[in-house]
């Protein structure tokens, strides 16, 4: 069964730097991070303390509000180190790799004989569980309440992202391992999102409902695909897995280990030569930015991409859940008069002063100047342009800015993630931090609402 889903309303950012389809092994790291703010509203109690010697898929901490969801090492070593901020807050655990890697061993399954209940004992025991996220809210999945459908978007349409069908490439009997186990653990469909021109390696999945999606972005969004195949009621909860979180769960129930290997994209205009790295979840990034080379010193690297990532500095460590590690160069500088003249440099929306909706294909090197500062909260129509969600997105930040839960609720707080503001942030023109308000008003709708 295929359904085809077109978006029409949305921008596409594009971007010199893309990565060049070739993959190499990245400098192996010798220092990796674990950080527990990559575990939206988790608080972490420690399991590994300072000076332990883990395996790879070891606990380093289990949840505090529930000791069964376990968060493993990525790789076999000692914490050196456990760094704490305000409060005694723990911002991340430091492992020191061993050379040779030793894997705990968390017993092959047979995925076909297993039922839902099996499969989510072993993922929780596994450490797999932080891999599934839910809607509403988009935090860690909830393991106490069933979902009615689990959702993978293998589209990724955000600016310089990762290729999946190019990365998935050789992954197949891991991805049908993964897509089995999660079908076992809903009453619903497993739904899987590809590109409208994919053919391989999702795209042929059995256990499971395939996508075809095209138009601009966010329609790689998971959240867009949710509302356009089984959209979010109050009380309703859908869980969420990325593709590259698939091939590390149908690793472990193929063979019994944790393997953390991130096939990553690195890209950007300040890249000398972009391309894919094999690496690990927390490696450090300049083991692989610096091997492709930089262009210029004043440069910010980003895990993730340039809408959603993070801000890692080139001594930071590949985010959790990222695939894409992208170099732009530092917005610190000014152009003189630079709000009255013509544009040809940059992307807009609109057509005063600016010429990029003449050039659709354009490439742009953009920096992470945003041109402006925070100002008066305007209506201006210009989100509607970028926002394919059925919602009305001033209306509803406005709702999240002064807490007014009612509204949050009617106006559609339970199908959104900060993810899906990314683009209504980069056109606004009153400089507003769209995904940092999302993220609180979840938060609060968590907290009072549940």
């Amino acid at each position: 069964m295929s359904k085809d889903i077109r978006i029409k309303k949305g921008l596409d950012i594009k971007l010199v730097g893309e990565a060049d389809k070739t993959t190499v092994d990245a400098t192996r790291s010798n220092m990796f991070a674990v950080k527990p703010d990559d575990f939206h509203g988790i608080i972490p109690k420690v399991i590994a303390k300072v000076g332990t010697h883990v395996k790879a898929g070891a606990p380093l901490f289990h949840s505090k509000s529930n000791e069964a969801m376990l968060f493993p090492s990525p790789v076999s070593g000692e914490v050196v180190d456990i760094i704490r901020g305000a409060k005694r807050k723990i911002l991340s655990f430091k492992i020191a790799a061993d050379k040779e890697q030793q894997y705990q061993d968390n017993d092959i399954k047979n995925v076909a004989s297993m039922n839902g209940e099996e499969v989510k004992k072993h993922l929780l025991s596994a450490g797999c569980w932080p891999f599934i996220k839910q809607r509403p809210y988009d935090v860690i999945a909830n393991p106490e309440v069933a979902p009615k459908a689990i959702f993978v978007s293998a589209y990724a349409s955000a600016p310089l992202a990762a290729d999946y069908d190019y990365v998935l490439s050789g992954k197949e009997k891991e991805l049908q391992a993964a897509v089995t186990a999660l079908s076992k653990m809903t009453a619903g469909a497993v739904h899987i999102s590809v590109g409208k021109t994919s053919k391989f390696p999702l795209a042929g999945v059995s256990d499971a409902t395939v996508h075809k999606v095209s138009g601009p972005h966010p329609s790689g969004n998971v959240s867009v695909q949710i509302a356009n195949i089984d959209p979010i009621n109050k009380g309703e909860v859908v869980w969420i897995v990325t593709p590259q979180d698939l091939v590390i769960i149908g690793e472990l129930l193929l063979t019994g280990k944790f393997n953390a290997e991130r096939t990553i994209a690195l890209v950007g205009s300040s890249v000398k030569a972009p391309k894919y790295y094999r690496t690990k979840i927390g490696a450090e990034v300049a083991t692989f930015v610096y091997d492709a080379g930089v262009k210029e010193d004043n440069i910010r690297v980003i895990s993730g991409d340039v809408l959603t990532g993070i801000n890692v500095k080139p001594d930071g460590n590949l985010g959790y859940y990222h695939n894409t590690v992208s170099v732009i160069p530092e917005g610190n500088d000014y152009e003189f008069f630079g709000w009255n003249k013509p544009i040809t440099n940059k992307i807009s929306t609109s057509r005063a002063l600016t010429f990029s909706w003449l050039f659709p294909n354009k490439k742009y090197t953009l920096t992470t100047n945003t041109n402006g500062e925070h100002r008066a909260f305007v209506t201006t129509g210009t989100y509607e342009e970028v926002f394919p969600l059925d919602i009305y997105p001033m209306q509803l930040l406005k709702a999240f800015m002064v807490k007014d839960l009612d509204a949050m609720e009617q106006l559609g707080g339970y199908e959104i993630a900060p993810e899906d503001f990314a683009l209504t942030e980069f056109v606004c023109v009153s400089k507003q931090n769209h995904q940092e308000t999302i993220r609180q008003g979840l938060d609060l709708m968590l907290t009072e609402i549940g």
